[in-house]
Parts: structure tokens; C-alpha cells; sequence
């Protein structure tokens, strides 16, 4: 081949390469709003959203000061919100703390990052086109492959994020009366940053990863958070009439199918 050929096939596969990776950014860009357009299909749904407003209206009382930590496209803010609380909202994947900045109330306190033990930065995996399952938890991402329900999902990159600690958004905010953890995993994490009693706490339970769980479980009782009741998936009521400790929520826990639905466990001090 002349040098004026291998030139000119050279910059053909550099032109190549870049229109590769145009197309791929643009589909990841894509697959990133149509993330959010999904969620926002899901839990912004009218019937849901009143059914939550009730229920925290239940649970909060005007002032309290309230954390939600994986706050995604503002639902339970929202709900909490209308129920009097101070809500401080923290998301840590750019494109939804966006969203939540330009539609949230004023009152509402948007912070971009994510929640563990330390302030520092970290690593987050990204699903764009299913954002809710995002997260911190490099184990859950590699054993979510094999869990039932987690399928046709795939983490397709990766943002570098700010980190706080509950602890440092109670100093900065006020003692939480309630603090809702939606993490994908990261849930122990999350905790290991709270040293201060706080009134009630709920977490993300996924029957798949029961000793993940029970560490959570094991977690909160340590705060002192040992009576305990349960929200199955969205239905946003209590599954019990009566709190149970954190024998009857072991058992009730290990009755579960590795497939059966997520929830909220919501742990109180007595």
C-alpha cells in the first residue's frame, strides 16, 4: 500500500472510531432520558402519589425534618413534603438531581450526591434505562445478574459522585425524624454514617438478598430501631396492624420466595 493510501485508510478508521463513538453517546444519552421518562411513568402515577401522600401524612407531622436518601424523580419527597415536613432530598445521579432542582417546591432542599460512611467521592453504576437500580454496592451490581427480576438489566456506566454522611446532613439540616434509604444495596453503608437516634428509618428490602438484609436489620436494631413493620412494593400501607420486633420480621422475611416483591422495611424506636 503507497503512504497516501495508508493515510487515507487510516484516517477512515479514525473516522470510523469517532462516528462509533458519536453514535454510542448518543445512545447512551438516549437510553438516559428514557430512563428518566420510565421512571417518571412508574411513580408519578396520580393513584400512587395519593396513596403515599396519605400514608406520610400518617406517619410525619408539620416540622419534622425529613431525609430522603435516593430520592429519584421526587415522589415520596413530594408526599412527604405535603404532609409538613422539611424535606431534604438527595440524589446522586446528575440527570435526576436536575429534574428535582427545576421541579420540586423552594422548600425543598436539593442535594447531588450520594450517602455512606465518610465524606469523600465514589463510584456509582448506572442502568440508564432502568436508573432506579443504580448503585454504590459493587456486589449488588455483580449479583443482581443472577437475581430474579434483575434480568434484562444492565449497568452501562459509571459517574463519579460527591459522598456526605447522614450525620454530616443532620448537623447541616437538623435531626431527621425520619429518614428514607432507597439505595440498591448500599443500605449498611448509608447507616454506618448515622451515630445519632433519629425517630424512624425505612430501607429497601430485596428478598434475593437476604443476608444483605439481615445485616440491614442487624444494622437498625443497633440504633436502637427495633420494632419494625413492613411496606410491600408500592401499596404504600402497612402490611401489619401491629409492629412486630425483630424476631417476627426474621420470620415473616425468611418466608419469602427469592422472587417475591421488594418493599420498604420502616424500623421505630419503642
Amino acid at each position: 500500500m503507497c503512504r497516501h493510501a495508508f493515510r487515507r485508510a487510516s484516517l477512515d478508521m479514525r473516522h470510523g472510531t469517532l462516528f462509533r463513538v458519536s453514535q454510542h453517546r448518543k445512545g447512551t444519552e438516549l437510553s438516559r432520558w428514557l430512563g428518566l421518562a420510565r421512571s417518571l411513568v412508574i411513580y408519578h402515577n396520580p393513584v400512587s402519589m395519593r396513596a403515599w401522600r396519605r400514608f406520610y401524612a400518617s406517619i410525619l407531622s408539620p416540622g419534622d425534618v425529613a431525609i430522603d436518601v435516593g430520592a429519584h424523580v421526587g415522589t415520596r419527597t413530594r408526599a412527604m413534603r405535603r404532609a409538613g415536613a422539611q424535606v431534604v432530598a438527595v440524589e446522586p445521579q446528575a440527570l435526576f438531581a436536575w429534574y428535582l432542582r427545576r421541579t420540586l417546591p423552594r422548600d425543598v432542599t436539593v442535594v447531588e450526591a450520594a450517602v455512606g460512611g465518610a465524606t469523600t467521592e465514589a463510584r456509582i453504576a448506572i442502568s440508564s434505562r432502568h436508573p432506579t437500580v443504580s448503585s454504590l454496592q459493587t456486589g449488588f451490581v455483580d449479583g443482581a445478574a443472577a437475581a430474579p427480576g434483575f434480568e434484562h438489566v444492565r449497568w452501562d456506566r459509571t459517574e463519579t459522585v460527591r459522598m456526605v454522611t447522614l450525620d454530616s446532613l443532620a448537623a447541616r439540616h437538623g435531626t431527621p425524624a425520619y429518614v428514607k434509604i432507597d439505595v440498591e444495596g448500599y443500605e449498611i453503608e448509608v447507616l454506618s454514617g448515622l451515630s445519632q437516634p433519629v425517630r424512624m428509618v425505612s430501607v429497601e428490602y430485596l428478598p434475593g438478598f437476604a443476608d444483605l438484609t439481615e445485616r440491614v436489620v442487624a444494622r437498625l436494631e443497633a440504633l436502637g430501631l427495633c420494632r419494625f413493620n413492613v411496606v410491600v412494593g408500592e401499596d404504600a400501607r402497612f402490611l401489619w396492624p401491629d409492629w412486630r420486633d425483630g424476631a417476627g420480621l426474621r420470620d415473616w422475611l425468611a418466608s419469602l420466595p427469592a422472587d417475591a416483591a421488594s418493599g420498604d422495611i420502616f424500623a421505630r424506636r419503642p
